[in-house]
């Protein structure tokens, strides 16, 4: 069920939800196990060819929910600052993403997603990446959550109003 922003001001554009995912630092993935509770865990992702790639071990509390049901839901939060003026408040901006989590079975997907998570979180290690990917590659999973809903939302710098 979709729900409408509560804070319409303050919703963000499609083209800047894309732009929040793709230069985010870290992710927190919701999977819903079997049992339905909840489990949220922060995650290194990339953003790449409009789909959010993340990879783990093959076998997890993660892995079996997402078997159990692929729907999940992906936060990413962008720039924070709390701020004192006008009511303790924070400057912030997020995007919360909708979709279906499945395993990147396709091998120069799966490579070019490990390379570009490399790239992303240590480029000035890139000259080794491909060795270390070729190693790690039949231990590791890769995922992609193609996208099929996200709203975005921001504060940045304009006056606090009642909430």
């Amino acid at each position: 069920m979709e729900h409408e922003l509560r804070r319409k001001d303050r919703a963000v554009g499609h083209d800047e939800c894309l732009e929040l995912l793709a230069r985010g630092a870290y992710g927190v993935l919701a999977t819903l196990g079997e049992d339905g509770e909840p489990y949220p865990v922060p995650l290194s992702y990339v953003f790449l060819g409009g789909k959010i790639y993340f990879h783990c071990a093959r076998q997890g509390r993660k892995l079996d929910n997402i078997r159990a049901c692929p729907r999940v839901g992906f936060t990413v939060v962008g720039h924070v600052q709390p701020v004192f003026e006008n009511n303790f408040s924070t400057l912030y901006e997020s995007v919360i993403v909708f979709g279906q989590a499945s395993e990147v079975t396709d091998s120069d997907e799966k490579y070019a997603a490990l390379y570009a998570l490399a790239e992303k979180y240590l480029p000035e290690h890139i000259g080794k990446a491909d060795d270390y990917i070729k190693r790690s590659f039949p231990s590791v999973a890769v995922f992609a959550v193609v996208p099929e809903r996200m709203s975005g939302k921001a504060r940045r710098g304009q006056k606090t109003e009642d909430r």
